[in-house]
């Protein structure tokens, strides 16, 4: 059995659900891209400043020979809600147990399964990597980009995590990127809260509403209108996405908020302790930024709720010890009483 067909088969044996490969050569195609979006300060402080370092794998890892990229689908088809007097809505990435915890498991798994048949060097990467992963995705054959800038699969759709493992290894890496399939449909671009898609195939991430419930930088007026009542993330672009209607949903385990439920008691986050709130959302991963940036948007999400009343939730928070909830909470009283 050639080492393609073995790592295919161990991946399913581990349930992973997508499996492609491709070549170490750089993402040439990206480059004048990044280098715009660089121009136009659409960068964010997530991003790898270096655009070399997003584009070209032997940078990051110079023994790489070929790249094999993993999926695993986080659609889970979960409806229960919480009794919560004002809730708020936690994005299906953030639902369960942290990705990177998963993906990063699966990958471990899926290496010692390949050292069992021959010796190699490698890295392997979650999201936290320099190199752009969507992209390895779309060359090793997983999924096409969607408008909306996500990874599409024809079975599985486009909520699935990625992660890649760098090797030196010789593989035929024979997978034909797909060609994009959206047509003419722009739901995705006619959606978005914010305008954050500001066209077919290009997005400008600081104003969208994954990247501004993450933000430590303060986030302008009138986004903070338009994000609602969601305190992590944002699936609007892809719940609208008729790529999602009838695909498959694993229902992994892993992925269902038992804890959540898939939201947060707005009321009890603010003024949760850190003990608490590491029992109840230490484990998901939109907790990686800390309780006071969930805090915050628990505050904006109030303004935007619009009810007087909230008022008296938020007085207190004007004595907070973190000078960017006391500021946050000025602004939406301020905002309640207009």
């Amino acid at each position: 059995m050639d080492i393609r067909q073995y790592i295919i088969d161990k991946s399913k044996e581990l349930n992973i659900d997508m499996i492609g490969f491709t070549d170490a050569e750089p993402f040439d195609n990206l480059r004048d891209y990044l280098m715009e979006r660089k121009r136009l300060d659409k960068q964010t402080e997530f991003e790898e400043t270096d655009i070399e370092k997003r584009i070209n794998p032997k940078i990051v890892f110079p023994q790489c020979r070929s790249i094999i990229a993993i999926g695993i689908s986080y659609n889970n088809d979960y409806k229960e809600k919480p009794d919560y007097k004002l809730r708020g809505i936690i994005s299906k990435s953030s639902w369960g147990i942290d990705y990177h915890i998963v993906l990063r498991s699966r990958m471990e798994s899926l290496i010692d399964e390949i050292k069992k048949m021959t010796n190699f060097t490698y890295q392997y990467f979650v999201d936290t990597g320099p190199l752009i992963d969507r992209e390895i995705a779309r060359r090793s054959g997983i999924g096409y980009y969607g408008k909306n800038c996500s990874i599409i699969n024809d079975k599985y759709g486009s909520f699935i995590f990625i992660g890649y493992i760098l090797t030196d290894l010789d593989i035929d890496v024979y997978s034909t990127p797909k060609e994009n399939e959206c047509g003419d449909c722009n739901l995705c671009i006619k959606a978005c809260p914010t305008g954050a898609l500001e066209g077919a195939f290009r997005v400008n991430p600081k104003k969208c509403i994954s990247y501004l419930t993450q933000t430590k930088h303060n986030i302008p007026y009138d986004l903070r209108e338009k994000m609602g009542c969601k305190i992590y993330g944002c699936d609007t672009c892809q719940m609208v996405c008729p790529k999602n209607k009838g695909v498959f949903k694993p229902n992994h385990k892993q992925f269902i908020p038992k804890d959540t439920k898939g939201y947060v008691d707005i009321e009890k986050l603010l003024y949760i302790s850190k003990k608490e709130f590491d029992k109840i959302y230490g484990k998901m991963s939109g907790s990686w930024k800390g309780k006071n940036i969930l805090r915050r948007n628990a505050i904006i999400a109030l303004a935007n709720n619009k009810n007087k009343d909230n008022i008296k939730l938020l007085l207190p928070l004007l004595r907070d010890s973190s000078p960017m909830i006391r500021q946050y909470a000025n602004w939406a009283i301020k905002r309640l009483k207009e």
